[in-house]
């Protein structure tokens, strides 16, 4: 290299950005907002779409949901603390009562279920109601003084329940499996399948004893049932443990829940197909601490329990579906050895569990058994995104190939399609938004991102409006720290669309502006002129939308650069 060499840089294939303020990649960004790339439309970077409003909403919107019954799409909207269906352009409330907070919902055999941590509700398109919970069977094969065979579990989500008996012909005092049973319920009885009238028996709620008048008689064939008897036992707290959960999950045909604080590391769920029907055994704790889960995620053929950071050491538990004999299928806790919790959320991303530490975004990487469990997926923003004021309440959505972190307004996104191996792991490429309204719940419909705020309901569509974004290359030595450099007076030729203002800032100067090019097309020339500058940097930027491809600035290396 000798004085008067011309150096020519191509800034071109960027990748995102790196906020990590040590020497940034060239195709990367130290400093860059509301900027993306648009697979569907360009491998360029350009300006993100703008917020557009969808509906009007006098409360903060909680959660956004669609549901399809017959040929009628609607959406449901959670509101403040109301729920309301909108179809065909008419908005109706549904129900009140609602916990203003997030919320979820996920349907099953075309029933739309609802939960917002103390409601457990389910809606048909016609009722809405709370969820009304199967009754099961809890003995049978009884003889008048008890006996017989355990059939089924209670049900926490109701407390009726049936015993059926073995008649004797002769026996008149009956007594159910349980005592105590709630003595503003007076129990159903039927006999050979017809219905008793209340006068026909009498009822000792504190003992459990149901008397008849006249002895049932014996079944017409021998060892079937021929008495029910309904009753109702209210457990207090047990339905709560299900309504008062905040997370849940769909898992091999199940529903699983957590996030309830009187319970913070239970996991419950639900009997095979039927959200109606919640076992008071099928529970499971995770750990011997009290650290709370955190978050519930399905993938590679199993249920990621995340906990938060605890003195025990064990944040991460696993659930495999197994087959026990005497149960049928159960879901074991199993404990991996991964010790950083979770202090965020967590989301089967593209296959890749992943979930959000102190540290920024960690990835379930391997064998869970090793010390090499998990990978770290957020280096390049973890000193801005660790640092958000709200970090822990922070909203996840998979959209466009990307995973949007949501905290507040401000939007991380991590690239899918752009990965790079940092030391021995691979990382995701991520952009960085910032949008006008705080973001209160998030949904994607037929690829339509639909976002909640304080005053409604925006999907981000609009790819018109004017958007404040820029594009700041890094400090560029061209691989010449030691050397002086001098721009070529032919300028900077720029490959772009839209509106673009150039800015330029070197060792001895703060930004500065080139100029300003309007509608460009195709490409335009920026002619910066500067001298002997040590590091270069060139910004991009547009109050209005534009996409940039390439920037090739060429310089002139002078002497050696003296202090």
């Amino acid at each position: 290299m000798s004085s008067g060499d011309l150096v020519t840089r191509t800034y071109s294939s960027f990748r995102g950005v790196d906020f990590r303020g040590e020497e940034v990649n060239l195709v990367r960004s130290p400093d860059s907002l509301n900027i993306w790339k648009d697979y569907k439309e360009t491998e360029s970077i350009r300006t993100r779409p703008d917020m557009e409003l969808q509906e009007a909403f006098d409360n903060s919107v909680w959660g956004v949901f669609f549901y399809t019954v017959g040929n009628t799409e609607m959406m449901l909207v959670h509101s403040g603390t109301k729920l309301y269906r909108i179809a065909d352009g008419i908005k109706t409330e549904l129900y009140s009562g609602l916990n203003p907070r997030k919320s979820d919902a996920f349907i099953y055999n075309n029933i739309w279920y609802f939960k917002d941590g103390i409601n457990y509700l389910e809606y048909d398109g016609k009722t809405i109601a709370e969820v009304v919970g199967y009754i099961p069977t809890t003995s049978i094969g009884r003889r008048p003084a008890g006996g017989g065979t355990q059939h089924e579990d209670v049900n926490m989500l109701t407390g009726m329940r049936i015993n059926t008996f073995l008649a004797d012909g002769e026996s008149v005092d009956y007594y159910l499996d349980t005592e105590n049973i709630d003595a503003d319920f007076y129990p159903l009885v039927s006999i050979n399948g017809s219905m008793l009238g209340i006068e026909e028996y009498t009822v000792n709620s504190q003992s459990g004893k149901i008397t008849f008048n006249v002895a049932p008689e014996e079944p017409l064939t021998d060892g079937q049932d021929n008495v029910s008897i309904k009753f109702r036992k209210t457990v207090s707290g047990h339905r709560e443990r299900i309504n008062q959960c905040t997370l849940l999950q769909v898992f091999d045909n199940r529903v699983f829940f957590s996030g309830n604080k009187d319970y913070p590391n239970t996991v419950w769920h639900c009997s095979l197909n039927d959200p109606a029907y919640c076992s008071d055994t099928d529970y499971y704790n995770e750990g011997l601490d009290m650290a709370k889960v955190t978050g519930l995620v399905a993938g590679n053929n199993a249920l990621w329990v995340m906990k938060e950071p605890s003195q025990a050491n064990t944040a991460v538990f696993y659930h495999n579906p197994t087959i026990d004999s005497d149960y049928g299928k159960i879901y074991p806790s199993t404990h991996s050895s991964v010790s950083t919790g979770c202090v965020g959320k967590a989301i089967n991303f593209n296959d890749d569990i992943v979930f959000f530490s102190e540290r920024g975004m960690e990835a379930i990487n391997g064998d869970v058994t090793t010390e090499q469990v998990i990978a770290h997926r957020s280096s390049l923003v973890d000193r801005k995104l660790t640092v958000e004021a709200n970090y822990k309440d922070m909203l996840l959505e998979e959209w466009e190939g990307y995973l949007m972190v949501f905290v507040d307004k401000t939007v991380y996104l991590a690239d899918s399609r752009a990965l790079f191996t940092n030391e021995n792991h691979v990382e995701y490429e991520w952009f960085y938004w910032e949008l006008d309204k705080k973001i209160t719940c998030t949904r994607v419909h037929d690829g339509v991102l639909y976002l909640g705020t304080k005053d409604g309901i925006y999907t981000l569509t609009d790819y018109d409006n004017p958007v404040i974004s820029y594009w700041t290359t890094p400090i560029d030595r061209f691989n010449h720290p030691q050397y002086q450099k001098t721009t070529n007076k032919r300028g900077c030729v720029v490959e772009a669309l839209g509106d673009v203002t150039v800015h330029v800032k070197t060792d001895k100067t703060e930004w500065e502006l080139i100029d300003e090019y309007k509608g460009i097309t195709d490409y335009f020339v920026s002619r910066i002129q500067r001298k002997k500058f040590k590091d270069i940097q060139l910004k991009f930027y547009s109050d209005t939308r534009f996409s940039l491809e390439t920037a090739t600035l060429e310089c002139f290396i002078g002497g050696y650069i003296r202090r």
